[in-house]
């Protein structure tokens, strides 16, 4: 029977699905509609994306995956079987299918991975960690005795290593992202204006004027925000300054540049040369917050490069492994493998 190698980002804010030989086939975000009465999934995807917090009472929209890993394993299930049935069209194969996970995924996390995967159609699953995967997307070479150093930022976790000989030398894996930014400006802005949004409203602020590093060329960016006020109940505008989106995304912001300043501490010092030379290669979508190069280079004292189509790198990943599956050292475990 032919096979089909497929690649997955499974990300908290989006799934991306690579296949072998055509690249990127698909990108979505991470939400299913499901109607309470049935139990039936209604949509998948963006078209639930655009239900979430608009709902009626019998339909949920929500989002499987919290943090990087499954919350809600018959759910993701579903989402995976959707998505994989959509990339492979009407053919009755089963593909192979390479799913990033975090590297801070415990074993019992990796199992509902692993499950979930196969009982959504693949006919072998294997795992690849996400900073491995974000490096080959980013076209670093990572076989050779050269210190890399990778920071992949997603929607659940934040992914920080340094790689070297195809392998991980040191890491740390924090549940910080882009949701994290987005919690955080919906708690400064209920504490600081008493509005009530949502976080579909608080990701478009993120986008519209959040920023990192604040200067004389942002300070002053402006943007709407529309909720409820907690006082009289009632519709309200509200508008919101980049210096204050900075002020309430500071704490989730400040974790991600002290955990690569960690991971810098016990890098071994050839290593640590050689991330002198290669600077800091930032991946994942939480990269694209403006500024957030120039704190870590500021706070670090290394070059900061943001790697091209960044959102992308981790499934592209995926797709570089997929062309070397058999020369990549695996392990068995319950009948599937992990890329290690």
């Amino acid at each position: 029977m032919f096979v089909e190698d497929m690649g997955i980002d499974l990300g908290t804010a989006s799934v991306l699905v690579y296949k072998k030989g055509e690249g990127i086939v698909l990108h979505e975000p991470s939400v299913v509609a499901i109607d309470k009465n049935t139990d039936k999934i209604i949509a998948v995807g963006e078209e639930a994306r655009r239900m979430l917090g608009r709902t009626p009472g019998h339909i949920i929209a929500t989002r499987p995956l919290r943090e990087g890993v499954i919350a809600d394993y018959d759910t993701t299930e579903k989402m995976l079987s959707y998505f994989i049935r959509k990339a492979i069209g009407n053919k009755m194969f089963k593909p192979r299918v390479i799913v990033c996970i975090p590297t801070g995924a415990t074993d019992v996390e990796e199992r509902a991975v692993r499950q979930a995967t196969i009982a959504s159609g693949a006919k072998k699953a294997y795992l690849i960690e996400e900073p491995l995967a974000a490096a080959l997307g980013a076209g670093m070479n990572i076989a050779d005795a050269t210190g890399s150093m990778i920071v992949d930022i997603g929607g659940g976790t934040s992914d920080i290593a340094v790689l070297s000989l195809g392998g991980i030398v040191c890491n740390r894996s924090l549940r910080v992202g882009g949701d994290k930014f987005d919690e955080a400006i919906i708690r400064y802005i209920r504490r600081e204006h008493q509005l009530m949004i949502g976080d579909r409203s608080a990701e478009e602020v993120k986008m519209a004027i959040g920023t990192a590093w604040v200067s004389d060329e942002n300070r002053h960016k402006t943007a709407d925000v529309r909720g409820r006020d907690l006082v009289s109940g009632l519709p309200k505008t509200i508008t919101m300054s980049s210096e204050e989106c900075w002020y309430a995304m500071e704490e989730p912001v400040m974790e991600v540049v002290n955990a690569v300043k960690k991971v810098l501490e016990i890098t071994p010092p050839e290593l640590s040369a050689d991330i002198v030379n290669n600077g800091i290669i930032m991946t994942g979508g939480g990269c694209l917050l403006d500024g957030l190069d120039i704190l870590l280079s500021e706070r670090t004292g290394l070059p900061v490069i943001i790697a091209e189509d960044a959102i992308s790198c981790v499934a592209r990943g995926t797709g570089r492994a997929l062309h070397e599956i058999h020369t990549l050292v695996k392990t068995e475990s319950q009948g599937t493998k992990r890329i290690v």
